[in-house]
């Protein structure tokens, strides 16, 4: 297994203290404004090795009795189309993905709010789809001169014509699909609406990054830069705390410029703004619980390496521009890290100037690179995989895992029945052969015994992952990058 870095147990501690904290400092209730990922983090997971990717929901599973979920999305993001680009799937489906895995955990699900809604055709359809499921839905509008014209906005003109969401517990989290949902907007609209009710209501923000008491340069910082690079976030020192506090505190660009507007709204809704810079607004406590600094480090900078090769491809399918990988590039300048510092790059490269086609290289946790080329019957992603297993399982080498028996009807099913071009097995296909062989062979059962011990691998194709493959090795937890290049391009 990877070496830890971060303790998870005191952080679910810790943040859940910090957020029981917040909502007393108010009195009647607190919205939280959740921003990133409440499920599935693994950017957290890898740049902080031992955080889980469900860390977050552990930790609200704690306060489940005094929250309620508030799930907020975009008319226009709906009447777009806009995809969430990680899961393949429109906003508005991930908000009926959420709802629905809420419920599962047994969380109650209050509503769901559609902010700068102006009757778009789309939004309205959605509006009905939510309500024959019986989930509550609110309408917030687009307010002229937002976010700028403070006193027009806290009005009965600004929010004041946003529909009063119903809340019935202490804490309300506040979370949507993407950025640019309207979290904030919404969450201040309803301290307006609250305060007018004598309700004693406030608001914070919780962001895993950048981590605030961690310095600028912080590997784990740049990771997070790295990580948004196609979004324009830049992280810099808060300038609002250093004058409050004389203590440096690190924070990233549109929360600082938007910060004078928003203390203003504070003001002019509470009567009082609460807060002295924008990182008090946040309740964040995973610095606290970096337990090795050296490995959290090492960790981050891989990640760094790891956004630029995915920055390569993305530009190469026209998803990202070349500023992006300038930007990355610049990050690891910053960190005096290479793609020479990823040591599966060379290995598999080195592997393919060899055998003359795509191969790939694996790193194990215990530093050892296993290779894999394509062959008649497998893929080169598969052959690793397979290698790996052995290596971890100390098979011999010379053992056939899976027998020809067995994959040559499984590529004439492919070929000759499904009309698939390529007739070699991936990732997925042989584990579902080892799966299946592994109630006969005790060998297979052996190698399928291995498979937990290929979380926190590292992972690198001299060609483009095909989506099977890369899908099938992320859910094992392995950190992969590729060439951007296709099988039969020249090196670029």
């Amino acid at each position: 297994m990877e070496k830890r870095g971060f303790d998870n147990k005191k952080y679910l501690e810790m943040q859940s203290a910090k957020i029981l904290d917040r909502i007393k400092m108010f009195g009647d209730k607190l919205y939280l404004e959740f921003g990133g990922k409440l499920f599935d983090d693994y950017h957290a997971e890898r740049v902080l090795p031992g955080f889980e990717p469900d860390s977050k929901i552990k930790m609200l599973s704690q306060l489940k009795d005094k929250a309620e979920i508030l799930i907020v999305i975009n008319a226009n993001d709906i009447e777009k189309n806009k995809q969430r680009s990680d899961l393949g799937i429109t906003y508005d489906l991930d908000v009926l993905r959420l709802v629905d895995i809420f419920k599962e955990k047994d969380f109650y699900v209050g509503s769901v709010v559609l902010t700068r809604f102006a009757s778009q055709p789309s939004a309205v359809a959605f509006q009905k789809r939510l309500e024959m499921r019986g989930i509550k839905v609110y309408r917030h509008y687009p307010i002229e001169g937002y976010p700028s014209e403070v006193e027009k906005i806290v009005s009965d003109e600004g929010y004041g014509k946003n529909e009063y969401v119903v809340t019935t517990r202490p804490l309300v989290v506040v979370t949507a699909p993407g950025p640019g949902s309207g979290k904030m907007a919404t969450c201040l609209s309803q301290l307006y609406h609250e305060n007018k009710r004598g309700v004693k209501a406030g608001y914070a923000k919780y962001e895993t990054f950048p981590v605030w008491n961690l310095p600028l340069n912080h590997p784990v910082n740049v990771a997070y830069e790295a990580a948004t690079a196609d979004l324009n976030d830049m992280n810099m020192i808060d300038p609002f705390h250093m004058e409050a506090y004389d203590t440096m505190a690190v924070n990233y660009n549109r929360d600082v410029e938007i910060f004078p507007v928003l203390s203003a709204m504070l003001n002019k809704v509470l009567g009082y703004s609460p807060y002295k810079s924008p990182t008090d607004m946040g309740v964040n406590m995973a610095g606290y619980c970096i337990i090795d600094e050296e490995v959290v480090s090492k960790a981050s900078k891989q990640e760094i390496i790891r956004r630029y090769y995915s920055a390569l491809v993305d530009a190469r399918k026209g998803l990202v521009s070349k500023e992006t990988i300038s930007k990355i590039e610049i990050l690891m300048q910053r960190m005096n890290v290479s793609i020479n510092d990823r040591a599966v790059v060379q290995a598999a490269l080195e592997k393919e100037a060899l055998t003359g086609g795509p191969c790939c290289a694996m790193q194990l946790n215990d530093g050892q690179i296993v290779t894999g080329k394509t062959g008649k019957l497998l893929g080169a992603s598969s052959a690793v995989l397979l290698n790996a297993l052995k290596v971890l399982g100390n098979i011999d080498d010379s053992v056939d895992l899976l027998d020809s028996k067995i994959i040559e009807p499984i590529q004439k099913l492919k070929v000759n029945h499904m009309g698939s071009a390529n007739p070699r097995l991936h990732t997925d296909e042989v584990l579902i052969s080892l799966a299946v062989s592994e109630a006969t062979d005790s060998t297979a059962k052996l190698a399928m015994d291995q498979l937990s011990k290929l979380k926190g691998a590292q992972f690198h194709s001299s060609v483009v992952l095909s989506s099977v493959d890369e899908r099938t090795l992320k859910k094992l937890g392995v950190n992969i990058t590729c060439e951007p290049r296709r099988k039969n391009e020249r090196p670029l």
